[in-house]
């Protein structure tokens, strides 16, 4: 039997309760939610409208104020951070013909339908792939050199927050990634068997809801 997938709204509830019981200078970073007239704003410029899951989120919090790494390894992206790395990527593909498929790729280094939801801590996009098809939904990286890459992509934002949410509630990983704590009480994730980073202890994250 399939496994359900939780809407985003439920994963969310999850780990704002996690971050406040147990890393409350992440769960601080965390914004309100987007508010109808933002999300139409966004929609507006983009042409298209956002994918159900991404509203769903951003219905949750619009984004955070400062990159944080309470994700395995994406920061959300707020509604206006949405539109501002969705036109930088087109522009810079438009000056570079980054819009074509190359030989050597599987993918565009960019597509007017990948819509952007958060960045890794090396500037590349986390996108949502809009495009028409059975992979609509699926999560990739944009934004670097060489095409798109969608391996081993998620099918979707609603299953990457599950999985976050479970790892903190439940226990385990989220694809070969565990939760810790920092020194300084902040949510981190790396491998399993990780002690410490840049010199600084780590100890697994508290496991279970609050």
């Amino acid at each position: 039997m399939a496994q359900r997938i939780l809407p985003p709204s439920e994963s969310w509830r999850r780990i704002d309760a996690w971050l406040a019981a147990h890393a409350a200078s992440d769960a601080a970073r965390l914004n309100p939610p987007a508010t109808r007239d933002e999300l139409q704003w966004a929609e507006r410029l983009l042409g298209t409208p956002l994918p159900g899951d991404l509203t769903e989120s951003l219905r949750c919090h619009n984004g955070v104020s400062a990159w944080s790494a309470f994700l395995p390894e994406q920061s959300p992206l707020t509604v206006s951070g949405v539109v501002d790395c969705w036109r930088t990527c087109g522009d810079v593909a438009a000056e570079n013909d980054g819009l074509t498929r190359r030989p050597w790729d599987d993918e565009p280094w960019w597509h007017p339908l990948w819509i952007p939801w958060a960045e890794g801590a090396d500037g590349g996009a986390q996108v949502i792939d809009q495009r028409p098809g059975p992979n609509a939904g699926r999560l990739g990286w944009a934004g670097h050199g060489g095409g798109g890459d969608f391996t081993d992509a998620w099918p979707g934002l609603a299953s990457l927050l599950q999985a976050v949410a479970r790892a903190l509630t439940e226990g385990g990983g989220v694809r070969g990634l565990h939760p810790f704590l920092t020194a300084r009480g902040e949510l981190w994730w790396d491998e399993e068997d990780r002690e410490e980073i840049d010199g600084h202890p780590l100890r697994p994250a508290p496991v279970g809801p609050p």
